[in-house]
């Protein structure tokens, strides 16, 4: 596996502070994944979860073994096709809800399933 240097000071996003310097090691498949064995990952495609900052071409870490509860993003298979939204619980009822104010939430269809949960975003900052 890859260990990469880490500082253990936060970077501040506002105004600058000075570095500290010290530094670990992170071992990144650590840091984004918690059971390897119930863990995928998938390409998103499209723009319906864009509000929750998933956008088309990132990689979606997805796991399993993770607990499903409302207000979790995860991974759906709705006639034998993947779909990632945001699991809602709505008139006793599982509901579906895209993270794009131009797309209703609908119920979960009766032979879908929520695959898994969605645990980190990897998104490529230099393709934007």
């Amino acid at each position: 596996m890859t260990v990469f240097p880490f500082y253990i000071e936060p970077v501040r996003c506002g105004f600058p502070s000075p570095a500290e310097g010290h530094e670990e090691t992170l071992e990144l498949m650590d840091y984004l994944v918690r059971h390897p064995n119930a863990t995928f990952v998938l390409k998103a495609a499209g723009d319906s979860m864009t509000g929750a900052g998933i956008y088309d071409g990132d990689l979606l870490v997805v796991d399993r073994a993770e607990a499903v509860l409302p207000g979790r993003i995860v991974i759906a298979r709705i006639y034998d096709e993947f779909t990632c939204k945001r699991l809602i619980r709505k008139n006793n009822t599982w509901w579906l809800k895209a993270e794009n104010p131009t797309m209703a939430p609908f119920p979960m269809p009766e032979d879908s399933e929520i695959f898994g949960v969605v645990t980190r975003n990897i998104h490529n900052l230099l393709e934007r």
